[in-house]
């Protein structure tokens, strides 16, 4: 993703990839169950996934020992680049967190963008206080070994319905966060940016009166007046 990307991505709504997205042939990239642990306070976010995975908890493995473990939350952390989104496979489970605010401040002290999971956080207060953007179902008090299993980083996951590839591009905002396959990047972003131009345009016709019948969608005459205010 280069600069230009990222900040053109930064402009453009999760609904408006849904829709290009689906256009393209994919259907399944917004990650269920994954919203702003501050709703109304959390800037868009776009960035690289840094993929992790939890299973569920088996009483040998998943112990406090294992936080200390050199396969462990902790040690994934300090592999995250700045400007990575974490993405975190907790299977939807709402019955542990998988990081509190200790392991999200390091997380923001190295840049990390933000994190997406579809599972909870711990310490909800706590984890606000960072300022790390967050998307996930909400908070609760067990620590993850109450309920989870982790078992590794930097591999393809499924996250809330999706399936996510290590350097797939994040983009998350109010709406929640969706997934764009690295492969289409290119094209996503270019589509993207022109949808936003157009719906802005079809807005203004809406203030005016215009019956949405050939306005939106838009039908060829439609897309002639549209064309012919962009020379």
């Amino acid at each position: 993703m280069t600069p230009a990307q990222k900040t053109a991505l930064e402009g453009v709504t999760t609904a408006t990839l849904t829709t290009v997205l689906l256009k393209k042939g994919v259907r399944f990239c917004y990650i269920a169950g994954s919203r702003p642990i501050v709703p109304g306070a959390t800037k868009r976010i776009v960035g690289p996934a840094f993929t992790l995975r939890f299973t569920p908890t088996r009483e040998d493995l998943a112990t406090v020992d294992s936080w200390s473990s050199p396969r462990s939350t902790r040690a994934a952390i300090e592999e995250m680049p700045e400007g990575c989104v974490a993405v975190a496979d907790a299977m939807g489970s709402t019955a542990a967190g998988i990081f509190g605010d200790i392991l999200c401040a390091r997380m923001a002290k190295k840049g990390v963008a933000g994190l997406v999971t579809d599972g909870v956080l711990r310490d909800g207060a706590g984890v606000i206080g960072t300022g790390l953007p967050v998307f996930c179902q909400g908070y609760v008090a067990p620590a993850s070994v109450a309920a989870l299993n982790f078992v590794g980083w930097q591999e393809t996951i499924g996250c809330g319905g999706v399936t996510v590839i290590p350097g797939d591009i994040v983009v998350a905002d109010q709406d929640g966060a969706v997934v764009i396959p690295a492969a289409l990047l290119d094209a996503v972003v270019d589509a993207a940016v022109e949808q936003e131009r157009l719906e802005a345009w079809i807005m203004t016709e809406v203030e005016r009166g215009v019956p949405l019948p050939g306005l939106y969608p838009p039908n060829a005459e439609t897309k002639a007046r549209y064309e012919a205010t962009r020379k």
